[in-house]
């Protein structure tokens, strides 16, 4: 569900309903909408396929320079429900399916052509075998060439070539046989390893698809964890101040009362969140180190307030390491100390120069 809101995919509203179902504890509302964010998902791979399908026959059609109609490829659009992207590549199966026997039959009309447009050197006339009937040899080949898929790489498609051209040289109808018989096999590894081309693409293509879903997802995170610290009951002075998340998934969350500490926060793909309070300068007495355990003590609270908002959101978690407050000393922010040693070596620098 995260993912399909990320995206703001066409069940955008039902992810609300679900996320409301769930705030209110109906269980069978939120699974109702969850099944059908699930469903969009499938239909979402279903396009991605077909997508595939259209560029890789788009490509041989240009390569054959054949006048085939194609569908053109489909990007979801955020107001698409599951059933509209499910009939739409019920629609471009049909279409696809056409073209691809169009595409077909036109590279077997031109293999057929090419190879018995010029006499081989079998067919001969005179003594001898008596050489096998050229249209018979010719229809019976076109037939099989048919079945070679359009898209086969040129490699394959020349080792169907070279032993289509043996047919057109058969001087007996078993030779034309036997001919036929190694293109048909010839064509079963062509269409095995185009096969295999396209489920190597079907999957890179399912592998950017999920990239992007990760992606979103984290956005997602990044983005309601961001509002569930700006929302936990405070105006701009008073509550978390966070600054815009950079490109990493890092935050720093301020408080105008906390002067000395800040919390830096990182969302990892989604999966993992740490945070840490950090002071801006090394603390100096007992009364400093006072202050950071109650600073820890209240961003704590503010965490376990800020979790319950989470999974309002749809965004469950589970504390896997924790330090409780005052157990070890807070670390000093990264600014703080590259102003220290810059101050530091200012200073050396001036009694130098006394």
């Amino acid at each position: 569900m995260n993912r399909v809101l990320g995206r703001a995919g066409g069940v955008a509203g039902k992810g609300a309903e679900a996320l409301a179902a769930l705030a209110a504890g109906r269980a069978e509302a939120r699974a109702a909408a969850l099944a059908e964010a699930e469903t969009y998902e499938r239909a979402l791979r279903e396009v991605l396929e077909r997508n595939a399908r259209i560029a890789a026959l788009a490509d041989a059609r240009d390569e054959i320079g054949a006048h085939v109609e194609l569908p053109a490829p489909l990007r979801p659009a955020a107001e698409q429900a599951p059933e509209e992207l499910t009939a739409w590549c019920s629609a471009a199966d049909q279409t696809l399916d056409a073209a691809e026997r169009r595409l077909s039959e036109q590279v077997a009309a031109e293999v057929t052509g090419q190879i018995f447009a010029v006499p081989a050197e079998g067919l001969r006339a005179g003594t001898g075998p008596v050489p096998a009937a050229p249209a018979a040899a010719e229809e019976a080949l076109h037939r099989v060439l048919a079945r070679l898929l359009p898209d086969t790489p040129e490699r394959e498609r020349r080792a169907v070539a070279e032993a289509a051209r043996l047919v057109a040289g058969a001087t007996t109808e078993d030779e034309a046989e036997a001919a036929l018989t190694e293109v048909r096999l010839r064509i079963q590894d062509a269409n095995g390893r185009t096969r295999e081309l396209r489920e190597a693409e079907r999957r890179r293509a399912a592998e950017r698809e999920a990239a992007e879903q990760a992606e979103a997802e984290r956005r997602y995170v990044l983005e309601s964890i961001t509002t569930a610290f700006a929302d936990l009951g405070y105006d701009v002075q008073a509550g978390f101040e966070t600054l815009t998340p950079g490109d990493d998934g890092t935050l720093l969350l301020t408080r105008g009362s906390w002067p000395d500490h800040s919390v830096k926060m990182r969302v990892d793909d989604a999966r993992q969140v740490r945070a840490a309070m950090v002071r801006n300068g090394r603390a100096e007495s007992e009364d400093d180190r006072r202050v950071d355990v109650e600073r820890e003590r209240e961003w704590c609270e503010a965490f376990e307030s800020a979790r319950e908002r989470l999974e309002r959101a749809g965004i469950r978690s589970q504390v896997t390491w924790r330090l409780d407050p005052g157990v070890r000393e807070l670390p000093v922010a990264a600014e703080a100390r590259q102003t220290r040693s810059r101050t530091g070596r200012r200073e050396r620098g001036r009694e130098r120069e006394q």
